[in-house]
């Protein structure tokens, strides 16, 4: 394969798929996209479009059929998860036609009873829940391609992200609440006394990794873990705070009050069971890539975008279909309640 590099998104209508397009475009790379073309999308300008199911196996290979690309980016694998896709199946109808396929995988691929060791590397087990989870799915996937890998070559790179954050994020229980929640003075529920860790990483930093690593002689066959700042809930809510410019209202929530929970009171990534820190030294030391955001510049450029949008004022909860996250500022205020709280504090 010569001249411009082909790049195909498996994906490409929603947040990580959306920015590696632009990532792409923005590279000088000939970029199409395949979906099934159900989420408005407004493709940047030169960018062609395949239409196609991934659980449907004919459907796949009509819209690939003579096809030949330099960099396959795999950003759809979630909705794999429920569609029950045979990874083999798609593997097959691009082995031989292409020069480098990434796959995003997640945190989650990893064996989750590590949580609470620190730090995690790419060497550590991995996820055993099988194809009913969604860090299941990713550890059976990423499995399949590395033994393809190993008995045929194929030209396979793997990233781990951990939470990524920035414009266009479609998980609803970040950073999106966050910035309503201090906003509007309203109850930041926190618990595990803000102890628990997380691994974040800026959308773009993610994208431009990916490609680094597409045109990297080393990194075929290989995992990364692609994320940035590893920093404590505690930390997380007071750097969105000054970012807004208010004090931020935190609840804290006692351990034995959360048997009590019926409902999510707070975001995913507050709860021990993402207590988690990724480790990055194999990504510097191979590809040389550092990030462009640390946790402060890229959510400032985040709650920029927000502005933006103009969510600043929602009065009501954002969901997404695949992702089914959102927030229920009411359950969250009578859970603060229950535990002192009232309207107008911390103002």
């Amino acid at each position: 394969m010569t001249g411009t590099p082909r790049a195909l998104v498996l994906g490409g209508s929603v947040f990580v798929g959306r920015n590696l397009v632009r990532t792409l475009v923005a590279s000088g790379r000939q970029v199409s996209v395949l979906n099934r073309g159900r989420t408005p999308t407004e493709l940047p300008p030169g960018v062609g479009h395949l239409a196609a199911d991934r659980t449907d196996r004919a459907s796949m290979q009509a819209a690939l059929a003579g096809t030949e690309w330099d960099e396959i980016y795999d950003v759809s694998g979630f909705v794999m998860a429920a569609g029950g896709s045979d990874i083999d199946n798609l593997l097959d109808l691009v082995e031989g036609r292409v020069g480098r396929y990434v796959y995003v995988s997640s945190i989650m691929a990893y064996d989750q009873s590590l949580v609470g060791v620190f730090p995690w590397t790419e060497d550590l087990p991995t996820n055993r829940d099988g194809t009913g989870t969604y860090g299941g799915f990713k550890a059976v996937v990423e499995a399949a391609m590395l033994a393809r890998h190993e008995a045929r070559h194929f030209p396979v790179t793997i990233v781990r992200p951990a939470a990524i954050y920035g414009p266009d994020n479609n998980i609803y229980d970040m950073e999106t609440p966050m910035w309503l929640r201090l906003r509007q003075h309203r109850p930041v529920l926190v618990p595990h006394g803000g102890l628990v860790v997380g691994s974040y990483g800026h959308v773009d930093d993610l994208c431009e990794a990916m490609v680094a690593l597409a045109t990297s002689p080393v990194s075929t066959g290989q995992v990364y873990n692609v994320t940035t700042d590893g920093v404590s809930v505690a930390r997380y809510v007071e750097v969105l705070a000054a970012i807004v410019g208010v004090e931020p209202v935190v609840v804290p929530v006692p351990d034995a009050e959360l048997t009590r929970i019926a409902r999510p009171v707070f975001g995913h990534l507050f709860g021990v069971r993402h207590h988690a820190l990724m480790a990055t030294e194999k990504l510097r030391r191979d590809v040389g890539v550092l990030p462009r955001w640390d946790l402060r510049s890229g959510h400032q450029q985040t709650y920029e975008w927000f502005l933006a949008r103009g969510w600043a004022d929602l009065d009501g909860p954002l969901a997404d279909p695949v992702w089914r996250s959102s927030w229920d500022f009411e359950a969250e205020a009578a859970f603060a309640a229950g535990l002192g709280w009232s309207p107008g504090a911390g103002r």
